[in-house]
């Protein structure tokens, strides 16, 4: 089966490959439709690695994706052949004790899409369990289901957070994971959302939407925004989405007295954090990684139109033009969020 694979760092091709095509009675075959570049995606091509996760053979990339299914096994009820899907690209042990409380994303033997050694599904189809496979509601787009899963991270975040109605929230980062954490804050009640990046044309995304109060800190001091438009109180809650380590330093200066702080980028280097600010102003500390029981969402608010993810869908190329999107997602045009793939037209 033709697939987008890594061979080595920056080496792609476009390539057959022998993928488990196997379908056990619980699972669906989904023919591929459209595919998100992620940022870990890109890691692995320039890189080779993430932290322990190492590219040791070819793997197939991709792991935000959509598509239809094709092949339903013996005990699937719940999505039928013709279904629009979109999937989550963690399986866990259903019997570990991370899924049997609930937190399946913390399941340390979680099978996840395009980490070593597990392939992506950059490729025509793929067999995924019937459990993490949700069906595209009728005006939600292939487009927008392959981009629900950087939104489900956001989400995630917002869940952590515990918004409540009319918060002020402030989002570091105004890349794919800070734009959807924007979008998430928002659904989740905040009443203003100060978004913070050094790229303009990333926080161009959210001229015009008056909630936003957009920071380009190469020409002002987001401290000095959030003291502004809190009368010097501080943000109800900051989400930290960039990963950049040195935003640590003023972090907890940004968050009011019993305020949330929310990690959501990862620095590539562990980090200091002032403890005795934290205590004295009693913040609270919460960190994400990844998602657990939020698809569903996510497909709700998108359906509702609470959150439009469109603007964020930057361009999209065929998949015969696999590398070449790889390579342009790679230079990082300032202009671009979310680059993605189809795979049928």
């Amino acid at each position: 089966m033709q697939a987008l694979v890594l061979e080595a760092t920056r080496e792609l091709a476009l390539r057959d490959i022998d993928l488990p095509q196997e379908l056990g009675p619980q699972d669906v075959r989904i023919r591929i439709h459209t595919v998100g570049i992620c940022g870990s995606d890109l890691h692995y091509y320039t890189h080779g690695r993430i932290g322990p996760f190492k590219v040791d053979a070819p793997m197939v990339l991709g792991h935000e994706a959509s598509g239809t299914i094709t092949e339903v096994g013996s005990e699937v009820s719940q999505l039928k052949v013709g279904d629009r899907v979109c999937m989550e690209p963690g399986i866990p042990r259903l019997d570990s004790p991370a899924t049997l409380r609930g937190l399946y994303n913390l399941d340390p033997a979680v099978r996840f899409w395009a980490t070593p050694p597990i392939h992506g599904c950059l490729t025509g189809s793929v067999v995924h369990p019937a459990a993490f496979t949700y069906r595209l509601p009728d005006n939600v787009s292939f487009a927008e289901g392959a981009i629900v899963e950087p939104l489900s991270i956001g989400l995630q975040a917002a869940t952590k957070a515990r918004m409540k109605p009319g918060d002020t929230a402030v989002v570091i980062g105004a890349g794919t994971i800070g734009a959807m954490t924007a979008l998430a804050a928002l659904a989740g009640g905040a009443a203003r959302v100060i978004l913070a990046d050094v790229v303009a044309q990333k926080l161009a995304h959210f001229a015009h939407n008056p909630a936003v109060i957009t920071v380009d800190v190469t020409r002002q001091a987001l401290s000095d925004v959030v003291r502004q438009v809190t009368e010097g109180w501080g943000a109800d809650v900051v989400f930290e989405a960039s990963g950049h380590a040195g935003v640590y330093q003023t972090l907890l200066d940004l968050v009011c007295p019993g305020g949330c702080a929310v990690l959501v980028g990862m620095p590539p280097e562990p980090v200091a954090l002032d403890v005795v600010s934290m205590q004295t102003k009693e913040v609270r500390l919460e960190s994400v990684f990844r998602y657990a029981n939020i698809f569903p969402r996510a497909l709700a608010l998108l359906s509702s139109g609470m959150i439009d993810v469109k603007p964020f869908i930057s361009r999209s190329f065929p998949f015969s033009q696999g590398i070449e999107a790889f390579e342009e997602a790679a230079r990082a045009h300032p202009q671009d969020v979310k680059i993605q793939i189809e795979m049928e037209g």
